[in-house]
């Protein structure tokens, strides 16, 4: 469960907290050494993907994630397509995805050639329902993509079974989740392979970037020669096969790599926030979190909420008023099954509601404690 922190002193010593300067749903937090290693980089005159950061940032990753092996990329999406390339998914297959996540999931399945296949998702967590899994498995199923929405650890040790059962790829998308746990254990090294994403309002960020983590070193090697080209390490400008220009620059991995530094601290701080959303909305009728489940960390990538009725105004009513009083927010994602590239005669149910009544509040590591009472007095006022 989340820490239980005091009660709200900054509206305690005020009678009406007074509107602050427009808070933003994410700022990233690049007060550390940041600029130091990127000037670094730069004077050394390793500023594309070879130079020191880059290995640094791996390493440190993969120590982060316990697992063996982490391989930079030049975003979280494109880690996706090369972790379903370099196992052989393509034309013919179907891989299984969440309805209710960001797009690029979906897409990188459909960059392969193959075919995404949508999921519904539990209604208490937000995450893939393994009960819709196994009925969406066909003979052409080849792999699962669980994602872990939000900052919430999907449910990994159902999804394993499943796979197992029916022989099939599990692979993490945990562009959501840094430092996310199950049983002690984190995000990334708890499928064949896992996806990051180091977007600038992601946990931690070099502005663009992904990463991949695995304990295969047979799979680590070969992503490592995809997305350079395929060109293998002993044998320069030779290409057995068509590869990607999928590396991290030492520019970005110099901001990684201080990130990294203070990764710990973020997410202490994240699940702070999250622990003083849950009691300044405590009580108003119609706003429900998700529910952390037991023996899981959620890293709270976003503090997420439902709006739904008895509360006075509709979650596309709140946003704009929200906005009115200095406070950015967003919808849930729409589920894919509903866009028109995926679309279906039936969407998921579960993922079709909490999209409709969903809503992501300010989640920066770099709020306040008296922002967020701010958002919560907004809220609490908005409520009737």
């Amino acid at each position: 469960m989340i820490q239980q922190l005091s009660l709200f002193p900054y509206l305690e010593t005020q009678e009406s907290a007074r509107p602050p300067d427009f808070i933003p749903v994410y700022t990233p937090v690049l007060n550390g050494r940041e600029e130091k290693y990127v000037l670094d980089a730069v004077r050394s005159g390793w500023i594309s993907s070879l130079g020191s950061y880059v290995t640094r940032f791996e390493e440190a990753f993969a120590r982060f994630c316990g697992v063996r092996h982490a391989v930079s990329v030049s975003n979280g999406t494109v880690a996706i397509h090369l972790a379903l390339h370099a196992l052989g998914i393509g034309p013919g297959d179907e891989v299984i995805v969440p309805s209710l996540t960001f797009v690029a999931t979906a897409n990188a399945v459909h960059y392969t050639g193959a075919t995404p296949m949508f999921a519904d998702v539990d209604p208490a967590t937000w995450c893939i329902d393994p009960d819709d899994v196994r009925r969406r498995i066909t003979p052409r199923t080849r792999a699962i993509i669980p994602v872990h929405l939000y900052g919430h650890p999907a449910p990994m040790s159902a999804l394993q079974s499943l796979a197992d059962e029916h022989d099939l790829l599990l692979i993490e998308d945990a562009a959501e989740a840094h430092g996310a746990e199950i049983a002690g254990r984190r995000v990334g090294g708890l499928g064949r392979i896992a996806t990051f994403s180091f977007y600038a309002n992601k946990i931690i960020t070099t502005g663009e970037g992904g990463m991949l983590t695995t304990d295969d070193d047979a799979l680590a090697a070969r992503c490592r020669m995809l997305r350079d080209h395929a060109m293998p390490p002993h044998r320069r400008y030779w290409h057995d096969e068509v590869g990607f220009n999928y590396r991290m620059t030492n520019l970005q991995a110099a901001v990684g790599v201080a990130q990294m530094e203070r990764i710990d601290s973020f997410i202490r701080r994240k699940r702070e926030i999250a622990a003083l959303y849950r009691e300044g909305l405590a009580g108003i009728p119609g706003v429900t979190f998700a529910t952390e489940r037991a023996g899981c960390t959620n890293v709270y990538w976003m503090v997420s909420v439902l709006i739904e009725p008895p509360y006075a105004l509709s979650r596309d009513e709140l946003i704009p008023a929200l906005r009115a009083c200095g406070i950015d927010s967003r919808p849930f994602f729409h589920p894919l099954d509903t866009l028109p590239p995926y679309l279906s005669t039936a969407p998921r149910p579960v993922a079709l509601h909490l999209s409709r009544c969903g809503l992501n509040l300010p989640s920066s590591p770099a709020l306040t404690d008296a922002q967020v009472a701010y958002v919560c007095q907004v809220m609490q006022e908005l409520a009737v």
